[in-house]
Parts: C-alpha cells; structure tokens; sequence
C-alpha cells in the first residue's frame, strides 16, 4: 500500500480497534471492551471521514484539531458524512476516553486506535512512532480527499479544510 490519493479505492483488510460507546461504557471512567472496526467493510457504503492525529489529549489535536469536527457535525451531516473515525497511535482505552472527555454522544464520531501504527505506516503517513495528522475522506470505497500536514497547525485535516473538499 502506499499514499492514498484521490480517485483511489480505500485499501481492503484495514482495521482499527475502538470501545463502541454503550450505556454501559459511557461514563469516562468506564473501560468497554476493545472491538475491531473494519473501516474497509465499513467504508465500502458510506461517506465518511477518517481523521488521524498525533495524540489524544495532546495541545493541537486537543486544542485546535478535534473541536472542529465536534462542532461542525451538522455541517458535516448535510454533506452527506455518515461518520467520523478519528485515530491515533494510542490505545483503543485512551482514545475512548478521550471521545467521552469531549461530549460525544453516539457512534457518529468514533474514536479508535490504529494499533502498531498499521494503517499509517502503510500509507506512509507517520510521524516517528505516532500517526501524523492527516484527513482522508472516503465516499463508498473511493478517496476524494487526501492531505497530511507538512507544518504544524490543522490546514488541509481540520474540519474546514475537509469540508471545503466534500
């Protein structure tokens, strides 16, 4: 596999691992249990969003990067997304957390982990031993946006950025 550019199918055998949120789960202090995404299945019949950042919890992803996409749900809906996957090199525990520590209240914004870095490094997309922040927007198999960021800040993955492509 290599860099995903627009026009290109989404990979086939690419899964994340994520806690689905459940009443159960959705306290933050809550565990769940660790369930594999099939983002290729998954993304064969949707429109959708998969967003990669460095770190949960950490100053730009936190800060700058996941809020956009938190607040523009609605903008997102009417372009026709069907969902969120944001994914980060940390566990699928963490990036639970850190979902629930930004109000998510359903499954339209999932949070899971790209576990050994397997998806990223495949697409050549990391950055030392971390996920580098990028956004790829997938409508029923196909890419029809692919950036990652050369300098710091959230210019080509930030909600706008995407929405501005979708």
């Amino acid at each position: 596999m290599s860099v995903l550019e627009v026009g290109d199918s989404f990979p086939g055998n690419v899964a994340f691992s994520y806690v689905p949120l459940t009443a159960e789960s959705k306290d933050i202090t809550s565990c769940g249990i660790p369930t594999k995404f099939d983002a290729s299945t998954e993304f064969k019949n949707k429109k959708v969003v998969l967003v990669a950042v460095p770190g949960a919890f950490t100053p730009t992803c936190q800060a700058s990067h996941l809020p956009g996409f938190v607040h523009n749900i609605d903008a997102l809906k009417a372009k026709g997304v069907e969902r969120v996957v944001v994914i980060a090199s940390n566990d699928p525990f963490v990036m639970s957390a850190w979902g629930k520590a930004n109000y998510t209240k359903d499954d339209f914004i999932i949070f899971a982990s790209d576990s050994e870095l397997a998806f990223s490094k495949a697409i050549g997309w990391t950055q030392g031993d971390r996920t580098a922040r990028y956004a790829i927007a997938i409508d029923h198999g196909k890419v029809i946006y692919a950036a990652k960021e050369t300098e710091r800040g959230v210019d080509v993955s930030g909600a706008d950025a995407v929405l501005a492509k979708l």
